[in-house]
């Protein structure tokens, strides 16, 4: 009896242990897909006075696109039954949250920094909060009425940077409405995909909704080859290109795609703020960008208004009843 209790215990602690481990590298997976996604601001950032956004746009997803089709080969019938039956669909969905988004917030870049991007885009699980109340009739509490009310005064101190003067002249920087506008796209996108439920592997949706991310930039990209002298053949443009299509494009989506199977949509989503410290931190090292006191303004609102949203839930129709 107590030699068959010990071993039992052995095999809990050994159990204990390997499932801690396992979750250890899962966060890791899923601070280096941030770590990497924060690199792309910094790139765009850097290059944006030689290489077009909607050239960076296009071969990301392009390249992303070619990398990952391979590793879902064994998803291909499905993928192509999908593709018949619900192409408008992926067509919009992809090129919504793909394409439009990113090069929005690329041509953002060419005028905002990537510190204040990087604040911006911490908006988007409010963003998407509101539209699936709007789209999807989630629930939505008090408290998160008060939380998005916050988090949005701390883009507009950001926007405005802290003078309230500057709202009343409409003086406002253009890449930052971008920025906002990115957000925005990126959030509706995941309102879209949650209300398609489409019924394939993730990896694979995701190697489709490149495709059609492809499809959609392109014709920008195109327009942007006869309208836009600065060329993509520079030591500058192809070293970034490089970067944000490989490890800031094809890695780190399969890694998002890894961090969400071990650990689940909503902790591997709740990551997306660490990205904000990441881009400050490099934009600091690399492109030598400084925080401002409104940028420290702007982001205690949103943190009070994410906090007032995450840790004070909305009740659902099930606990509202028993109450």
């Amino acid at each position: 009896m107590a030699i068959h209790g010990l071993v039992i215990h052995r095999d809990t602690v050994g159990t204990e242990q390997a499932a801690g481990n396992s979750l250890a590298a899962a966060y890791a997976v899923g601070l280096l897909c941030w770590l990497l996604s924060a690199g792309v601001y910094i790139a765009a950032k850097w290059v944006s006075p030689e290489m077009p956004p909607w050239a960076l746009c296009f071969w990301r997803v392009l390249i992303a696109w070619a990398i990952l089709m391979p590793i879902v080969h064994r998803h291909f019938s499905d993928m192509v039954a999908l593709v018949r039956a619900r192409p408008l669909e992926l067509l919009a969905i992809g090129g919504m949250g793909l394409a439009v988004c990113q090069g929005m917030i690329f041509v953002g870049l060419e005028h905002a920094d990537a510190t204040t991007a990087g604040i911006i885009i911490a908006l988007i699980p409010i963003i998407t909060m509101i539209l699936a109340r709007v789209m999807l009739a989630e629930p939505m509490g008090g408290w998160q009425v008060i939380g998005s009310i916050l988090a949005f005064l701390g883009i507009v101190v950001i926007i405005v940077k802290g003078s309230p003067a500057a709202l009343m002249r409409l003086d406002l920087n253009p890449g930052e409405l971008w920025i906002v506008a990115g957000a925005f796209c990126f959030s509706l996108y995941t309102v879209l995909l949650r209300r398609a439920k489409f019924d394939m592997n993730r990896l694979a949706l995701l190697v489709l909704l490149l495709g059609a991310a492809v499809l959609t930039a392109l014709p920008f990209y195109l327009f942007e080859l006869v309208s836009d002298e600065r060329s993509t053949l520079t030591s500058s443009g192809l070293l970034a290109l490089a970067y944000i299509a490989i490890p800031g494009g094809a890695v780190m989506y399969y890694l998002f795609n890894r961090s969400i199977e071990a650990l689940g949509a909503a902790r591997a989503g709740v990551l997306l703020y660490i990205q904000t410290i990441f881009i400050a931190v490099l934009a600091y090292l690399i492109l030598g960008e400084q925080l401002q006191r409104y940028h420290l303004e702007g982001a205690a609102l949103i943190i009070a208004g994410l906090l007032l949203i995450i840790l004070l839930k909305p009740k659902t129709m099930a606990e509202a009843a028993k109450a």
